[in-house]
């Protein structure tokens, strides 16, 4: 009798993609694979025959040779003493963790997973913005006990769950015709965890796990601003089952200045001048987020008048360049004249209609 073409057993032409052998693989070995059709020899056969012409389309070496000489000539393996993959294996093997997962009975328990990310607030004033500084924090994290090394039972009082066997969850396999459907669902006597604790770890009170607190070194760079996350990588909660650890976000508080308002690299003040310099003009003296500088007034300025002293604000970030400084001016007003001044100011507008 003429074997089947290895094509025709797989549904995909001779031009198919290595995706599509893949795909077309992954559907008829989720029909076929004996481990869901248990006793079945009539699926067993054909996963043989369809895990066959997969060993060959799939590796591009022996899908030319196949090829060329077809399947008369071509023998991929001695097939005495076969014995299928299992499932999780299969898929394992595809990438297919999930599904792997899923189908195999795979607890979730014993799969690895990152830890936690952590958040934290820290406050700084606007002069260790401008600087940079570091700040020492204490983070509380949760780490394996060291009593029960994180099984949260007491010496020899855990077993394996009776109703899951271990695997954290229950299947049920519905078959209607040639179609079958797989409900999963967390085992309901020992809640996915697959093991049963009969007395908890007097340390870690059963839950496997301690807190303790750490101090933690955080950088802060110069033109961080209010808000601004910084990423600690690795100082969040352990990983479960090995697993890598999660990051440290640490938020940036600025507190308010009592000089300066920011906005961006830009910072903002006021100083007050008297009427004789905003009307001759002068020079005052205005602080800045590093010393002091000269503002050169011209005569005639108005109240809320801004100037901008070029680079004399906020760094930014990444960067060495700065913000500008800008100085608002407010012209105090003499809330009481001597008889003298009034006549003076009233001769120097005698003319001012």
């Amino acid at each position: 009798m003429a074997e089947k073409d290895y094509y025709e057993i797989l549904g995909v032409k001779k031009d198919a993609s290595q995706d599509d052998i893949k795909k077309a693989f992954r559907q008829l070995a989720r029909k076929y694979h004996p481990d869901l059709n248990k006793g079945s020899k009539e699926a067993e056969a054909k996963f043989k025959e369809i895990n066959e012409a997969n060993q060959v389309l799939s590796d591009p070496q022996k899908k030319v040779q196949y090829d060329q000489v077809g399947h008369a000539e071509f023998r991929p393996g001695d097939a005495a003493g076969y014995k299928p993959p299992s499932y999780d294996d299969l898929f394992r093997d595809f990438g297919l963790g999930d599904i792997f997962d899923a189908y195999s009975g795979g607890s979730a328990r014993t799969r690895q997973r990152s830890g936690a990310d952590l958040r934290y607030e820290i406050e700084i004033s606007l002069a260790d913005a401008f600087h940079g500084t570091k700040n020492t924090v204490s983070v509380p994290h949760h780490y394996t006990c060291g009593t029960c090394h994180g099984t949260g039972a007491e010496s020899g009082s855990m077993r394996v769950c009776p109703t899951c066997m271990g695997s954290g969850e229950v299947r049920n396999i519905q078959r209607n015709g040639s179609r079958q459907m797989m409900n999963i669902a967390v085992c309901p006597a020992c809640r996915g965890e697959g093991r049963i604790i009969d007395k908890p770890c007097p340390t870690c009170k059963g839950k496997g796990s301690v807190q303790k607190t750490r101090k933690i070194e955080v950088s802060v760079p110069r033109g961080v601003e209010d808000g601004q996350f910084l990423r600690i990588p690795g100082e969040g909660e352990p990983g479960e089952n090995n697993g890598p650890p999660g990051d440290l976000y640490a938020v940036v508080r600025i507190r308010p200045d009592r000089t300066f308002d920011r906005k961006g690299a830009d910072l903002y003040s006021s100083v007050v001048i008297r009427l004789d310099t905003a009307l001759l003009g002068g020079e005052v003296e205005v602080p800045t987020i590093t010393g002091k500088a000269h503002l050169k007034i011209p005569p005639g300025t108005q109240s809320h008048t801004l100037f901008r002293l070029r680079e004399q604000g906020m760094p930014y970030m990444n960067a060495d360049n700065r913000g500008d400084l800008l100085v608002k001016t407010v012209v105090k007003i003499p809330e009481k004249l001597s008889k003298e001044q009034e006549e003076l100011v009233k001769k120097a507008f005698a003319s001012e209609k």
